[in-house]
């Protein structure tokens, strides 16, 4: 929906009605994601992709017929094993798609959503896809951490079921189905919700001013993280210098990793780079980083042998061999990498493989499914 959200936002201010298609579920070598989202506008110009090109074309033509109607409707594509050409997924995946009718009377909070995106705050939107009673498809409430819901999806019992599950979707920032009774019972089934969680983006934390962090910083935010970088020495650590990072900052790397940790900016999703490649600064900085709590990468620059020093140093400060053993060090997957830009890519490849469980080998060299475990 983000990528989507300002197209809409133009037709739904304008007074338009908007066939919106959206991934809701996904299962096999499905090409997007649940929450990639398409758009049919008034003019029908279609907008956005909800697998890559296999089914746009029938999910355009859906959109079409939901608008004049005004019924939305859940709709599965899948393979087509008979003939490649027709309405399917020739790559082997299976995709849930949801469209629906979007305008000011169907989706009034719609403003309101893109102002929490814009200023960084988490909400998300929970809607009926599926359920019995055809007129509760549809239906939808917006829930923020600390507020009661906006809107109903049909009952208060549905309704403090789905609060729960959604502000617990919101905190690990995922897009996922809930499966309730038709009454929001939790053991039942018949009653499907899908809830897109707008969590603020992930951050990357790069520590080391030095060129390798620029082109780190430019992956990162292409990724889709917020990126700072950090750096004790002011004469390096300026915001020319690192164009593509959301903020700069001056200041001694455990220090600052402390304090964004102790004030709950640091969570499950963080990402940590480090850099730096200088004992003074690496070790009392992996100290902190690698006793979090909750972090979903450490990732330290180095040679082998600035490596094995820094292992000894840390050791020797204390740090636990269960501690060390979350450090990705040296950093980054072999490619072969030889320029900032490619030493990027090689970590942001092993970032991307150790989010998704990825073995980082060829996929020519692999079975299997090539998007892993269903999401």
């Amino acid at each position: 929906m983000r990528e989507v959200l300002p197209q809409l936002l133009s037709w739904w201010r304008a007074g338009e009605s908007v066939g919106v298609g959206t991934v809701v579920a996904t299962f096999r070598s499905a090409p997007r994601p649940p929450g990639a989202s398409m758009l049919v506008g008034p003019d029908g110009a279609a907008f956005g992709s909800v697998s890559g090109g296999c089914v746009e074309g029938a999910v355009y033509e859906l959109a079409r017929d939901v608008v004049g109607s005004g019924r939305p409707v859940l709709q599965r594509y899948g393979v087509s094993d008979d003939d490649a050409f027709a309405v399917g997924l020739t790559c082997g995946g299976v995709l849930d798609v949801f469209v629906e009718k979007v305008d000011r009377d169907s989706f009034p909070e719609l403003e309101e959503v893109a102002a929490d995106l814009e200023a960084g705050r988490p909400v998300a939107v929970a809607t009926v896809i599926a359920h019995p009673d055809p007129d509760r498809v549809g239906l939808r409430t917006l829930l923020r951490p600390g507020e009661p819901p906006h809107g109903s999806l049909g009952s208060p019992r549905v309704d403090a079921a789905v609060h729960d599950d959604a502000l617990g979707l919101l905190a690990a920032g995922h897009h996922a189905v809930l499966g309730y009774g038709p009454d929001g019972e939790r053991r039942g089934e018949g009653q499907q919700v899908f809830v897109w969680a707008f969590a603020p983006p992930p951050r990357m934390v790069v520590f080391g001013a030095i060129d390798f962090a620029a082109a780190v910083a430019s992956v990162g935010s292409f990724l889709g993280y917020r990126v700072t970088v950090c750096d004790a020495r002011p004469v390096f650590a300026t915001p020319g210098r690192f164009p593509e990072a959301d903020e700069v900052v001056v200041e001694w790397p455990h220090r600052y990793l402390a304090a964004e940790a102790g004030a709950g900016r640091v969570d499950g999703r963080t990402v940590l780079c480090v850099l730096t490649h200088d004992p003074k600064f690496d070790v009392p900085l992996l100290e902190v980083a690698l006793r979090l709590p909750e972090v979903a990468y450490v990732g330290a620059m180095g040679s082998r042998r600035t490596h094995e020093d820094r292992t000894r140093r840390l050791l020797e400060a204390g740090v636990t061999e269960a501690e060390l053993a979350r450090l990705r060090s040296p950093i980054g997957l072999d490619l072969g990498a030889r320029t900032p830009e490619e030493t990027a890519v090689s970590v942001a490849a092993e970032i991307i493989a150790h989010r998704w469980g990825g073995s980082g080998a060829p996929l020519a060299r692999t079975d299997g499914r090539i998007h892993g475990a269903d999401v």
